[in-house]
């Protein structure tokens, strides 16, 4: 394990003074001091990188940039030091396509902005040159702090940046790049509502400062606040309705308001001034996807590719619908650019997860794992997950969560019966039972919410201001009128997705680990545990590439001790909360779906509809990876997949322990 930089703080000052004064073997000799204790520390093994380059030992550069790729693969530096190996050997190409690498991941990397300027000058390409140039001009007027900030930022020291961003805007309170960092930061936090106040803040002081606004639209999309952000991205476009970001921005937000002809408009006015751009074909697939113009959606997908053969994005989209299968052209183009050495990580890991499902439905599951499991490899390394920590947060609902804990809490929070939480593990049948209940008259379908993971965060004390956790165990101090509040606001903020039925559903899965406060601030909210086999679900996530929230499917051995926690908890709130959870086993439905269906809507004080056993047959938008599996009747071919790979599950079965016996308990 590395160690932090602060650990040779001494010794790296020192190698920096030989750097610069040019005496490379022995800054070489200097940070051996160093690796030869902490061999993954990534300064050091930078600083070495960079010896070797001016001493034009290009080798041996390049062997280390490979290791910091396996150790830290979204360090930009070291994709920095690869563009300046490749201009110096004179492959243009793949100079800028690593210095362009080194900005995606750390756009303040001056010296790669100047350097794909020069090299795209050199190219005729001065249109890009310029915009690469601007780049580097405002970059370089900003502050010496706060290009320190963005640095940290990128390089994942976020708890530097946050002292360093604060320590800036003590002495220049108003400066708005100061304050859209510290946003940025809260971001990164998961501090949303601090972030949002520092944006609009900040917009009041420069109300044309198009950054801010796009930044602003970012994390009220990410507090449902959806309406908000479809206003602010109006405005961008009434400013300027042919710019084609404006227009990609407001379609996005239109798709999240669900207003899929205003989303399809723009991204076809996108198209007209950027023909077969690969992002924009790629987003309108998603809104063909989710509204349930599958046809349309592969269709667009594939325009997307063949405008750009690498584009990973639209091969692993057509993946995620499930049911797609790649031809033999296909899968030869996704082996072709997956091994190429210049290919982006991000897009590794997109082809990773695509040529794993096009082997399975080939039936060659050796390949398929090794693809699956390159991908989650790829991504566990992107991922601070560890399963201790979790472990910990599950222990602390069981600690703070008792039966005593909700006797003395009876009769407090708000008493809405609106909401029908859906709860469990990702890829264990919640979008089918979501459909189900979707499909009945008295329930409006809405989106895996995220406002009570929101309502968890803040209650843990965390700001911008410093740290601690105080969740779950300050739900125990919490007033009637404040657990009201929580559930009224709740209510109220959920609102814009519903369509008037007097109940809705909220899937978000990760809520389970959150019962204990459902309950506390909605006493009469519905909740249903929706369960699969233990193997089935695991290696099903184990196999989807999620956007986001669920880093504990990168590991087989993580997502198995996920799911032993996950039972465990579950069995509490059976214990401290009797009756309170419905628990429905996939199999179960997919066995007797009339019979579970007439058990969930009992659970939900719902009157039987068959509506609800037509299911598939419920036109509404779905947005998660089951989005086309829910538009088929009930069958039985996802039931034993996870059988197929048995000799390659070896680990997850060892974490899932006894979990495997008895998750139906």
């Amino acid at each position: 394990m590395s160690l932090d930089n602060e650990d040779f703080s001494d010794i790296i000052r020192t190698a920096q003074s030989q750097l610069y004064n040019s005496q490379f073997d022995a800054a070489l000799t200097t940070l051996s001091g160093i690796l030869d204790k902490a061999p993954e520390h990534l300064d050091a093994l930078y600083m070495s990188t960079v010896c070797q380059r001016y001493a034009k030992r290009s080798e041996a550069a390049f062997h280390i940039i490979e290791k910091l790729k396996n150790l830290s693969p979204e360090f930009g530096r070291n994709f920095q030091e690869e563009g300046h190996l490749y201009r110096e050997l004179g492959q243009t190409e793949n100079a800028l396509r690593a210095f362009a690498q080194a900005c995606l991941l750390n756009p303040a990397l001056i010296a790669s902005w100047r350097a794909q300027s020069d090299l795209l000058n050199e190219g005729g390409r001065k249109e890009e040159a310029a915009q690469a140039s601007a780049q580097a001009d405002r970059l370089a007027a900003l502050p010496r702090e706060l290009l320190s900030v963005t640095n940290f930022i990128y390089e994942g020291k976020t708890l530097k940046a946050e002292a360093l961003c604060r320590h800036f805007l003590k002495n220049h309170p108003h400066h708005i790049e100061g304050m859209r960092l510290l946003a940025e930061i809260g971001v990164r936090f998961g501090v949303l509502d601090e972030a949002d106040f520092l944006l609009e803040s900040a917009i009041e002081f420069d109300p044309e400062n198009i950054q801010l606004r796009l930044d602003y639209i970012q994390v009220l999309r990410k507090r449902q606040k959806i309406y908000e952000s479809v206003k602010q991205a109006r405005y961008l476009l009434d400013k300027d309705n042919k710019n084609p970001v404006f227009q990609s921005t407001f379609a996005i937000e239109s798709l999240q308001a669900g207003d899929f002809d205003t989303a399809l408009a723009m991204f076809d006015k996108v198209l007209e001034k950027l023909p077969n751009d690969p992002s924009t074909l790629t987003s309108r697939g998603h809104v063909l996807k989710t509204s349930g113009n599958q046809k349309e959606a592969i269709t667009s997908y594939r325009l997307a590719y063949r405008a750009k053969p690498d584009h990973a994005d639209a091969y692993y989209s057509l993946a995620n619908l499930k049911t797609y299968q790649f031809n033999d052209e296909e899968v030869a183009a996704m082996r072709t650019h997956e091994s190429q050495k210049g290919t982006l990580y991000r897009d590794r890991i997109h082809f990773c997860f695509a040529l794993g499902k096009a082997y399975e439905d080939r039936r060659d599951y050796e390949k398929s794992f090794l693809f699956y499991e390159n991908g989650n490899r790829l991504k566990c390394a992107q991922s601070g997950y560890t399963a201790e920590t979790m472990g910990e947060e599950l222990k602390a609902q069981i600690a703070t969560c008792t039966s005593a804990f909700f006797e003395n809490s009876k009769g407090h929070g708000c008493q809405a019966p609106d909401p029908i939480f859906i709860v469990g593990l990702p890829r264990a049948g919640s979008t089918l039972l979501e459909q189900i209940l979707a499909s009945h008259s008295q329930v409006d379908g809405t989106l895996e919410l995220p406002n009570i993971l929101t309502l968890s965060h803040n209650l843990r004390g965390r700001s911008l201001a410093g740290s601690g956790s105080q969740y779950p165990k300050i739900m125990s101090e919490l007033t009637h009128e404040q657990l009201c509040k929580f559930g009224e606001a709740y209510i109220q903020d959920t609102q814009f997705h519903r369509q008037g039925a007097p109940f809705f559903t909220d899937k978000m899965p990760n809520n389970f680990r959150h019962i204990g406060l459902i309950h506390s601030i909605l006493p009469n909210a519905k909740i249903i545990d929706a369960r699969r086999h233990p193997m089935s679900c695991c290696f099903s996530g184990f196999k989807q590439l999620f956007a986001e929230g669920q880093e504990f499917t990168y590991s087989l051995d993580n997502i198995g001790r996920y799911y032993k926690g996950y039972v465990d908890l579950m069995d509490h709130w059976d214990r401290v909360l009797p009756g309170k959870v419905l628990r429905v086993q996939y199999e179960d439905v997919v066995d007797d779906l009339e019979a579970q269906v007439r058990r969930i809507l009992k659970h939900c004080h719902l009157p039987f509809e068959q509506s609800c056993i037509d299911f598939y047959k419920t036109k509404r938008e779905v947005r998660t990876a089951s989005s086309e599996q829910v538009r088929e009747p009930i069958n039985t071919r996802g039931l034993a997949q996870w059988e197929n790979y048995e000799p390659y599950l070896g680990e997850l079965t060892a974490a899932l322990g006894d979990s495997l016996q008895n998750y139906r308990a």
